[in-house]
């Protein structure tokens, strides 16, 4: 992925496997009981509704693996060639010490140096800039040969411990509170700078692109995070080519490729399965109440929530939605509804699983061909196995074109 005409026919093909089938990946099982695609395909439906929540968790993470009706197959083996990814090369680096992975935790530090290994740039950064820093460990790692690093991050305690960590670890670091998304986060990015951001959110990350594009960085290495952390509703187009595509994407839409979880522990699997079972057996009672058969959006709760019987919690979320209080309910039943249907929609979603790499693909794909069209030579690849982070895209990108030749982005 390379060059420019295949980063082109790639994203076309993609753009066109996700605009054809977007009736059976836009809708959210959650929030429809009835799926508009269930009428088209209703063998694949039955069979899905029918497996239990344990055969959903098995599938999860690999849903193109699965011997379901058709026409899952043949959408899996599109998705899966579609979705393919080399892993980038990696250079031999020396080993980090073990002090330098003072305050980072183990799954961090393991992203974090293969992150690292991944960025082989013609020219030796002189001048690292870690973007959305926190405590600057990704830039320490970086910088531990010499090299100068600035860290910006918006969090006034993860400032001053980083400069702390920094300082205890011989690090010459300037670690600086700073708003990414203000105005005057421009005034803090230099054509010199090396800029690296891993797992930035949405804004955070495509405001990098854009400043380093104006700044006219030589180099930069972007991993993306969570598309859906953005102020629009709909996804704004960052290239020619996704700027000219009739794929319009909401907030919800962009979520999509983060419905993938890897390192969630037991405890938090529960607790996330008992939020979820319960929330859809109040949707049962709240469309009862209302006399609407519609989804009604709930608050993120907290988990002292889950500490209540079930009837309590759904009396309590009925009066917080200000909705008519329950009478006399069978909420055993009810509980029992929410658990069944639970395992209905995750089975479902295995269907929306099929489109999560190829739409991420589509996202990462849309901010590489925008810095092509701004004279960067563009790599992308994988970082780390999809174990350690399945958002383990990362890329790359290197300034070809003189800057006075560069079109800037409008």
């Amino acid at each position: 992925m390379s060059t420019a005409p295949s980063m082109h026919e790639r994203f076309h093909a993609l753009d066109r496997f996700l605009t054809e089938h977007q009736s059976l990946w836009r809708p959210r099982p959650f929030v429809c009981r009835t799926l508009p695609w269930e009428a088209d395909y209703p063998e694949l439906a039955a069979w899905l509704r029918a497996r239990s929540l344990a055969d959903a968790e098995t599938a999860h993470n690999q849903p193109g693996e699965l011997a379901a009706p058709e026409p899952f197959p043949h959408l899996a083996a599109f998705a899966c060639e579609l979705g393919q990814i080399d892993e980038l090369p990696a250079s031999e680096l020396p080993a980090v010490e073990h002090r330098q992975n003072l305050d980072i935790p183990g799954r961090k530090s393991l992203q974090i140096q293969a992150f690292g290994a991944r960025l082989r740039f013609r020219e030796k950064p002189l001048h690292w800039l870690d973007w959305c820093a926190g405590k600057g460990h990704l830039g320490r790692h970086l910088a531990r040969d010499g090299a100068a690093l600035t860290c910006l991050e918006w969090d006034e305690a993860l400032v001053e411990a980083g400069a702390q960590l920094s300082q205890r670890l011989g690090i010459a670091a300037s670690h600086r509170c700073q708003d990414v998304l203000a105005a005057s986060a421009a005034e803090q990015l230099h054509a010199f700078h090396t800029p690296v951001a891993l797992h930035a959110c949405g804004d955070l990350h495509v405001r990098l692109l854009q400043l380093a594009i104006a700044k006219q960085c030589r180099q930069l290495a972007v991993a993306p995070c969570c598309y859906n952390r953005t102020s629009n509703e709909r996804y704004t187009p960052l290239s020619q080519a996704a700027r000219a595509s009739s794929l319009q994407l909401s907030r919800d839409d962009l979520g999509l490729p983060l419905s993938e979880t890897v390192t969630a522990g037991a405890r938090e699997r529960r607790n996330r399965d008992q939020s979820m079972a319960w929330r859809l057996g109040f949707d049962t009672l709240q469309r009862r109440l209302r006399q609407q058969d519609d989804y009604l959006p709930t608050p993120s709760l907290p988990s002292a929530w889950l500490k209540k019987d079930f009837a309590d919690y759904c009396r309590d979320l009925a009066m917080l939605k200000q909705l008519p209080a329950p009478g006399e309910e069978n909420w055993e039943a009810l509980e029992r509804a929410g658990w069944q249907r639970l395992a209905e929609v995750r089975n479902l979603e295995l269907v929306r699983g099929l489109f999560r790499r190829p739409l991420e693909l589509w996202l990462l794909l849309d901010r590489a061909l925008l810095l092509e069209e701004q004279g960067y030579r563009v790599r992308l690849g994988t970082f780390c196995p999809s174990q350690l982070t399945p958002r383990n895209l990362l890329l790359l990108a290197e300034l070809d074109a003189p800057a006075q030749n560069v079109k800037r982005p409008e």
